[in-house]
């Protein structure tokens, strides 16, 4: 397998792990309102992620930097035409950690009202925007190649606001939702635990539709792509994976619940990455000057270098991921956030 390949799956892994770790977490924050009735049901919401949301994070850093490094086309045709929309992502992130370090400083009610609001804001916009470009990809942006090799986006922000893109961003939020409530359910205890799992029934009904008419328009739209197997059968995996952890939830077995929306969030990535493949942007314009893993990748010395960096270090990192999970795997309940406030 070329290593061109090779860094696209990897850059794709550590998109799944970002969006089903931190996934959770904007399903949390966007719960708060809902699940929360008083200081100490939210306080017990915002704890069951507290020791891990902002390691949860670093995955779209590294994420990230691997895009730098591995596709640096990619990446800057990428980040200067969602130039607007990853400014939000990132207002709207750094809004959300602020809240959660700041909410418990303040004593009166307003403040804590005031941080409510914004980390459910800074858990909303993420997951919706992220969908929307990630359909975008998929069904063909007003790229160009330039003279000089690199590729030009010539559409707008409104450009990405067409309906398909906005019934992506529309599933991505949802399937947080769902992730947030079911993992709510998973770490809390008593009244949270049952509005918890009572919503993400709900939630989870409306996302599995959702979720299906995207899948089946994704299908429509790749009916000539020779990846079409695969991307029927990642979408099949991922319907599957929805409804078998909808009903799980519906029984109250919470942990299994997750373990399924988890999968159910990696197949529904797989099959976007798998309607992208060999292409990292496809042009509407022109599907001849569409962006190509090759032809946006870095030199061979570059991804050889990058490979053993990735084999050395990514052990170490799942390792200290698991860890953590592990050390701050029990239940949250609301005598244990009193007690901790004396």
């Amino acid at each position: 397998m070329e290593l061109t390949t090779v860094w696209f799956l990897i850059v794709g892994v550590l998109l799944i792990g970002y969006f089903v770790l931190d996934g959770f977490d904007f399903g949390v924050g966007m719960a708060l309102p809902f699940v929360g009735k008083d200081d100490t049901d939210r306080r017990v919401v915002i704890n069951t992620i507290g020791p891990v949301w902002d390691l949860n994070e670093t995955w779209l850093i590294v994420a990230g930097a691997c895009l730098f490094a591995a596709f640096p086309e990619w990446y800057a045709t990428m980040f200067s035409g969602f130039y607007l929309a990853l400014l939000l992502i990132l207002v709207a992130l750094i809004l959300r950690g602020v809240s959660f370090e700041y909410r418990h400083q303040g004593k009166s009610e307003k403040w804590k009202a005031w941080f409510d609001r914004f980390i459910m804001i800074g858990s909303f916009l993420p997951p919706l925007l992220w969908g929307t470009a990630f359909a975008n990809l998929i069904q063909g942006l007003p790229i160009s190649k330039m003279d000089n090799g690199g590729w030009l986006y010539e559409g707008t922000l409104l450009t990405l606001l067409n309906p398909y893109g906005l019934l992506g961003g529309v599933v991505v939020m949802l399937l947080c939702f769902t992730h947030g409530l079911v993992y709510l359910a998973l770490k809390s205890t008593g009244a949270v635990k049952e509005r918890s799992q009572a919503l993400a029934v709900k939630v989870g009904a409306g996302t599995i539709v959702a979720a299906a008419l995207f899948l089946v328009w994704t299908i429509l739209q790749h009916l000539s792509n020779p990846m079409l197997p695969a991307i029927i059968a990642c979408a099949a995996l991922a319907a599957v994976a929805a409804i078998v952890a909808w009903v799980l939830n519906l029984k109250g077995r919470e942990g299994w619940a997750f373990t399924f929306n988890t999968a159910t969030i990696a197949f529904a990535l797989l099959t976007i990455f798998a309607a992208l493949f060999p292409n990292l942007m496809i042009s509407s314009i022109d599907p001849a000057q569409s962006m190509t893993i090759v032809g946006a990748a870095s030199s061979q010395k570059t991804l050889e270098l990058m490979t053993w960096v990735a084999v050395f270090t990514l052990p170490f990192v799942l390792a200290y991921q698991a860890w953590t999970f592990w050390v701050f795997r029990k239940r949250i309940s609301r005598d244990t956030v009193t007690a901790s406030a004396h």
